[in-house]
Order: C-alpha cells, then structure tokens, then sequence
C-alpha cells in the first residue's frame, strides 16, 4: 500500500506494473492472509497502526481478487482502469499536434510492438499499451529469475520503457498540474 501509493502519484506505469506484481505475489500466497502477513506484511518497518493499514488493503486486494475471479490469472479491474485511462491519454496524445515528441516516440516504439505482437500470436483484445507492459513485466520476471536478457531485448525493453515513461510523465502533468486537453 505504501509502494502503490507512492508509485500512483509518481509514475502510472511503474504503480500498474507493481499492481501486477502484487497480484502474483497474493496468488503466490494462495489469497491466503496469514501467508501474505508473514511473507509480505511482516517485511515493512512500520508502527503497528501502518500494519493494519496495510493488512487491510491486502485484505481488500484478496477479496476483489475472489470477486472478480482473478484468482488463478488475470487483472483485478482497478488494473484495468489503469490501463484504459493511460490508453486514452495515449490516443489524446497521437491525435494532437501539441505533442509531437510523443507522437515520435510512439512510432520508433511501434516496430517493437508489432513484433511482440507477431511473436506471441496476440489478439486484436490486447492493445499495444498492454503489450508494452506485458513485455516490460517478462522481462523483469526473467531478471527476478537471475535468466539472462539478450541484447536485442534489453534494447527493446530501454525503448518501450522510455515510451511508457514519457506517456506517465504526461498522465501526471495532466493530472497534478492542467489539463492537457479541454
């Protein structure tokens, strides 16, 4: 909770990326509350009244996990949320003209894509931000994992986390000091 809400406030795609971390994390605990407070809970250096704070929004995480049935795999709705307020400021950013730094990051981010997208048979369901992140979250699994990363791929993920940083750094202007768009 701490994390999260920092991560909220600094950084969009850092703060869904650590959601879907969270998320395996309580599926890795098996949704159970007393495996995630001596796992994870237990960890955080804080006074007695934080703890609960932050028991209570694993709580809460686990008991929207089981009401949404994204116990096994998938993304709770806030993460969807998420995903679709960064997909409209993105299709914002592209149809202006008052950004065209975006607009030129996107497209020397976009052969990336499509070949992510080439490669893992995507569906026309998964757009090309969740794509980013998709790639973006492997990748860290696979350091989590001590795997190697090719160069080729360390190259792609600095590009795609470049383009997703820029697209965060606008959703927090826009969000925390005006509106970029009326």
């Amino acid at each position: 909770m701490i994390i999260a809400q920092q991560k909220r406030h600094e950084n969009m795609a850092e703060y869904l990326l650590y959601l879907w971390q969270v998320e395996d994390i309580i599926r890795a605990c098996k949704l159970d509350m007393d495996t995630i407070e001596q796992t994870v809970i237990a960890r955080y250096d804080v006074d007695e009244t934080k703890r609960g704070e932050i028991r209570e929004w694993y709580e809460s995480l686990v008991k929207m996990m089981k009401l949404e049935h994204v116990e096994q795999s998938g993304h709770l709705q806030i993460c969807k949320n998420v995903l679709i307020r960064l997909n409209d400021l993105h299709r914002q950013l592209l149809a202006s003209d008052k950004y065209p730094e975006y607009g030129a990051d996107y497209y020397r981010t976009l052969p990336l894509i499509v070949e992510l997208r080439a490669r893992e048979h995507k569906t026309d369901s998964t757009g090309e931000l969740e794509t980013c992140f998709n790639a973006l979250y492997g990748v860290m699994l696979l350091r989590l994992q001590g795997k190697e990363i090719s160069h080729d791929t360390q190259v792609a993920i600095a590009q795609i986390s470049h383009f997703l940083g820029l697209l965060s750094a606008y959703y927090k202007k826009d969000e925390d000091e005006a509106p970029l768009f009326d």
